[in-house]
């Protein structure tokens, strides 16, 4: 499913992942509307991170932004966004 946009209504990705993940890869799900645009560095590291245990939990899950980044979303967000990624999975650069 792509993409998941957890601002949208009924998106809440605990949720989705319990009713459809057993029949759905998710892909997208790090919000471009709020989290990257207007959030610190933490908390796109912290939103990712809880997007990941919520739709990877047990696999079918493509990381990544919800939709296109939009202009004017500082770019430390957004590499904050990928180094949560490989935080999480234990890759260091």
């Amino acid at each position: 499913m792509n993409p998941v946009q957890t601002s949208a209504r009924g998106m809440v990705p605990d949720e989705i992942k319990r009713e459809f993940g057993g029949e759905l890869c998710f892909s997208g799900g790090v919000d471009v509307q709020q989290v990257l645009p207007k959030a610190t560095v933490r908390q796109v590291k912290d939103e990712v991170k809880h997007v990941l245990d919520a739709l990877g939990r047990g696999g079918g899950y493509i990381p990544g932004p919800a939709h296109n980044i939009q202009f004017g979303t500082p770019p430390q967000n957004v590499v904050a966004m990928y180094e949560a990624m490989d935080e999480y999975f234990g890759v260091r650069p």
